[in-house]
């Protein structure tokens, strides 16, 4: 999700030594490999698709049982009144990095990532866009991940943060983005041994086919944001010719949807139309990128749209 800046720090704090030891409790095969292999990068999953050991971002969202047996860590989520997707705690070694990058999938949309640092050094630096941070322990911080952003663990021991995906509710949105108190007024969640915290996870159920309004919208985002890397006119009219192509496979897409719905009947038709835009927008996305970022345009039509329009 874009934010009007890097980053922004919440305004409330948690008990560390608490967090601490639920985390440090976690036996060693809560621990698995990042989903994209990175070196020094780990991670124990808490909510997944049917609370199970999956790193899929669609379905009904559940706390595994390493989030279950973890009662501080259950309260600390509850605590934000928010919806939850996927979360998990993500650990990187000591001398790892994470590697720069945008987060340009369709998930990433419109959901913001909360980082609730459980163990860290100062010389942990988080850097987006231009700026770093250090989030200290027991800290809560969003951060724009449309903008490039990446990690380096200078310290001399893992890293482990929190790390929860959410659209947020209007009332988060106004604690996270609004004017922040003096810290001194920050409210800060104590361990509750009585507490019983309800934790809303989200329910990721997709329709077969996405609804043309929705198509819309994510289109119109993808070229309000196109750039040209060399700037001529071969370039100029192939962006034209882009965008053409989008307009006129959004006026098909939604006579698609007029004809047969979304609910699931006429799939081949909406697949051919999909195949259709795949194959025309390759030669024509060349040099073609999104300007706050610099990924490829082809790319991000293909990660936010085209494998989302039909469920396979």
């Amino acid at each position: 999700m874009r934010l009007s800046r890097p980053f922004f720090q919440i305004p409330v704090l948690f008990d560390v030594a608490r967090l601490q030891a639920e985390v440090a409790a976690l036996p060693g095969e809560a621990w698995v490999a990042h989903p994209d292999r990175l070196p020094g990068n780990s991670a124990a999953r808490l909510i997944s698709a049917g609370g199970g050991e999956t790193d899929a971002v669609h379905g009904q969202m559940l706390p595994t049982r390493w989030l279950q047996s973890m009662p501080y860590l259950q309260q600390v989520l509850a605590g934000f009144g928010v919806v939850w997707s996927r979360s998990r705690l993500m650990r990187l070694a000591a001398g790892a990095d994470v590697p720069e990058h945008a987060d340009i999938n369709y998930h990433w949309h419109t959901r913001v990532r909360v980082h609730i640092p459980v163990f860290t050094q100062p010389a942990v630096r988080f850097h987006c866009d231009g700026e770093a941070v250090h989030m200290a322990a027991g800290e809560a911080w969003i951060f724009d991940n449309w903008r490039r952003h990446h990690v380096e663990n200078r310290a001399s021991a893992e890293r482990i943060h929190l790390v929860a995906d959410t659209t947020g509710t209007a009332a988060f949105w106004r604690l996270a983005c609004g004017p922040t108190p003096p810290r001194a007024q920050w409210r800060t969640l104590a361990w509750d041994p009585g507490a019983s915290p309800e934790l809303l996870t989200e329910d990721g159920q997709r329709s077969p086919v996405m609804p043309a309004a929705e198509a819309q919208w994510l289109i119109d985002d993808l070229c309000a944001e196109l750039a040209i890397t060399d700037d001529t006119a071969a370039a100029r009219a192939r962006a034209a010719r882009f965008g053409k192509l989008l307009e006129s496979f959004l006026f098909d897409w939604r006579q698609l949807c007029a004809l047969h719905g979304v609910g699931g009947r006429g799939l081949e038709d909406f697949r051919r139309l999909a195949g259709a835009l795949r194959e025309a927008a390759g030669p024509l996305a060349e040099g073609l990128v999104m300007r706050t970022n610099d990924a490829s345009a082809l790319l991000v039509l293909e990660k936010r749209v085209l494998q989302h329009l039909v469920v396979d």
